[in-house]
């Protein structure tokens, strides 16, 4: 096995996970990404095919099945978890979808995706990112404090629950020199971006969308030694939305 750090990324293949990848890539890591879709042809980074594991994460046996797959890739040592991928159903037209709208089983695929998968990758490959203490980022969002005009109600409520997992986690993981932190991105470029948005945008202090790469920053500092000291937290990656 090479000597390269190695991070583990779910949701990589558009918008901020793609971002990410490319951050550590330039950093010389080796990247393992997750994801329901097959490895991105348009992701350009070293190994990327031969890296790629393709897991529902929203069927919890697939979940539970892939972390074998990614310890025999893994020679004992984890150093970054990210845990990014996240699904935000819309009802018809693209309809926001509130507590009322949703349907039971959507919720558990929102919560499985967006919530469980990242204890149940973390609590599996504890003793990976234990031997390298590593570090582990969970990504929240704007909408996990507040309604969002586009967010629905189950995506935002399986933010709301990471938050609080990630404080959970920075405790337990801690005494294994594991840290544990979230970033909760606001109006960020992306392919998921709804109409409407520019009238969000224009009451952010600083009156712009944010950029993926801008993300990818904050996760790469929370994986870096510059923040050796730093766990259990969420940083706002939004513009001062939350303000």
């Amino acid at each position: 096995m090479d000597g390269r750090k190695v991070m583990l990324l779910t949701g990589a293949s558009r918008g901020i996970g793609h971002a990410t990848v490319k951050r550590f890539a330039r950093e010389g890591w080796r990247i393992i990404t997750c994801s329901r879709h097959p490895f991105p042809e348009q992701c350009p980074w070293g190994g990327g095919r031969e890296d790629h594991i393709q897991v529902d994460l929203g069927d919890p046996n697939a979940t539970m099945e892939a972390i074998e797959e990614i310890k025999s890739r893994l020679d004992g040592r984890l150093h970054a978890l990210v845990n990014n991928a996240g699904i935000s159903p819309k009802g018809p037209g693209g309809a926001r979808l509130n507590t009322i709208d949703t349907d039971l089983r959507t919720w558990g695929q929102v919560f499985h995706v967006n919530f469980f998968s990242s204890i149940v990758l973390a609590r599996g490959l504890q003793e990976e990112l234990s031997a390298a203490k590593g570090a582990v980022v969970n990504v929240t969002s704007i909408a996990g404090s507040r309604v969002h005009p586009f967010a629905g109600a189950a995506y935002a409520t399986s933010k709301a629950a990471l938050k609080a997992l990630t404080r959970e986690m920075a405790h337990d993981f801690g005494p294994m020199g594991v840290r544990v932190n979230a970033i909760a991105p606001g109006e960020i470029e992306t392919s998921i971006l709804s109409p409407g948005t520019e009238k969000i945008v224009e009451g952010l202090p600083l009156r712009r969308l944010g950029q993926p790469r801008e993300v990818a920053d904050v996760i790469w500092f929370l994986c870096s030694d510059a923040s050796s000291y730093v766990t259990g937290t969420e940083i706002e990656v939004n513009a001062g939305q939350h303000v």
